[in-house]
């Protein structure tokens, strides 16, 4: 009997003593690799995290393995919009509350189709100056098939502005209103191109 409660205490030392060692040993660090971004600083980000694409300073190719699930399909990711496309809605949106002037294409007072042109510049596109002519430089596009970065044309082609997604643009309505975000349905849809 007294061979049984050795062989136990001895069984349950090892096992005391194994785990406590477990806790006590440094953990082997994941692989992680640097990544800058500018303004904010740089962290190290480990291998097996996807990262959105189009941040300043990460790699457009970070190896992501995603274990499959017998009996599950994963769907291949979307098409990311053009970045292009991306640059003049971000470059729109920095100008919300910026004066309407008739004739204005910025930097810090638009009209319509001068926000519109001002915006893709930034993106390093060039449009034509005025609505009329913005609607026919491009790939048409159906108000059911928009995505941002669109430019849409309301009134007949007299009024123009960038779809942001969300069923929303950005726009130089008239004057006495500033730059601002308005939803699609609020004006007459007349038509949509994607540069």
């Amino acid at each position: 009997m007294a061979t049984n409660t050795v062989k136990r205490a001895i069984t349950a030392g090892a096992v005391g003593a194994a785990t406590l060692s477990a806790l006590l040993l440094p953990a082997t660090p994941a692989s992680a690799q640097p990544v800058t971004i500018p303004g904010v600083g740089t962290f190290d980000v480990p291998d097996q995290i996807a990262l959105p694409a189009g941040i300043p300073g990460v790699p457009s190719s970070i190896p992501v393995q995603i274990p499959a699930i017998p009996g599950i399909e994963v769907p291949a990711p979307a098409a990311p919009q053009s970045n292009t496309h991306q640059q003049a809605v971000d470059a729109a949106l920095s100008r919300i509350g910026d004066p309407y002037v008739y004739g204005a294409a910025g930097p810090n007072a638009f009209d319509c189709s001068g926000l519109v042109q001002w915006s893709y510049a930034q993106a390093g596109v060039n449009l034509p100056r005025t609505s009329y002519d913005q609607i026919n430089a491009g790939t048409p596009v159906s108000m059911d098939q928009l995505q941002p970065g669109d430019v849409v044309s309301f009134y007949g082609g007299s009024h123009s502005g960038i779809y942001v997604g969300d069923g929303n643009v950005v726009h130089a309505s008239t004057s006495g209103q500033p730059v601002k975000v308005a939803p699609i349905s609020s004006m007459p849809f007349a038509g949509a191109t994607r540069p």
